[in-house]
C-alpha cells in the first residue's frame, strides 16, 4: 500500500510530529532490472512523470548521471525504463537519481491552525487532542439536543395519556 496516491516510499525520521522544521522525504521505487536497465515504478507525491523525466534529462545533461535512453511506458501504473551506458554502475546511478533528480523530494509539513484568532504552529499530536476534544463537545451538544427533543415529546405524550384516561377534553 503506497503512502501517497502516486506511490513512492516515505521516510518520516525527521517528521518532528508535524512541528516547524520537520521534513519528510518521499522517494520513487527504483528497481535494478539488470546491469544496464533501471525501472521506476512509482513517483513521489506532487511529481508527474513528465517533471520526473525532465529532471532526469537535466541531471544527465549536467553530467550528474549517465544514461543512454529513457522510455516512458506509463499507463495505469508508473513504468519508466532507464537504459544506462555500459560500464555505469546501476547502484551508483540509483543513488544519483535520488540525489540529483525528482526521484526524491523533501516535503516540509507545517501544522498551522487558528487558535484565539491567531495562527499557531503546533504538533500533530496536539492537533489530534484539540480535534478530539472539539468532536466530543459537538457530540455531547448533539446528544443533549436529542435528549431535550425526546424529553419534550415524552411530556407531550404523557399529558395526552392523562387527558384521555381522565376524560379531560
Amino acid at each position: 500500500i503506497p503512502d501517497f496516491q502516486t506511490g513512492g516510499m516515505i521516510d518520516a525520521n525527521q517528521y518532528n510530529q508535524g512541528k516547524r522544521g520537520g521534513r519528510v522525504r518521499v522517494r520513487s521505487h527504483i528497481d535494478i532490472i539488470d546491469k544496464v536497465t533501471l525501472r521506476i515504478r512509482s513517483i513521489p507525491y506532487g511529481i508527474t512523470t513528465v517533471t520526473l523525466i525532465d529532471s532526469i534529462i537535466k541531471a544527465n545533461e549536467s553530467g550528474k548521471i549517465k544514461i543512454k535512453h529513457i522510455e516512458n511506458n506509463t499507463a495505469e501504473d508508473v513504468d519508466i525504463i532507464i537504459s544506462l551506458i555500459k560500464g555505469t554502475s546501476p547502484n551508483v546511478t540509483v543513488d544519483a537519481l535520488y540525489a540529483f533528480t525528482n526521484c526524491e523530494v523533501s516535503v516540509s509539513p507545517n501544522c498551522c491552525i487558528i487558535l484565539d484568532n491567531k495562527p499557531e504552529f503546533i504538533s500533530v499530536n496536539d492537533l489530534l487532542k484539540i480535534s478530539t476534544a472539539k468532536t466530543v463537545t459537538l457530540l455531547k451538544e448533539d446528544l443533549e439536543y436529542n435528549l431535550s427533543t425526546l424529553d419534550k415529546a415524552w411530556h407531550k405524550l404523557t399529558l395526552e395519556k392523562i387527558f384521555i384516561e381522565n376524560k379531560i377534553y
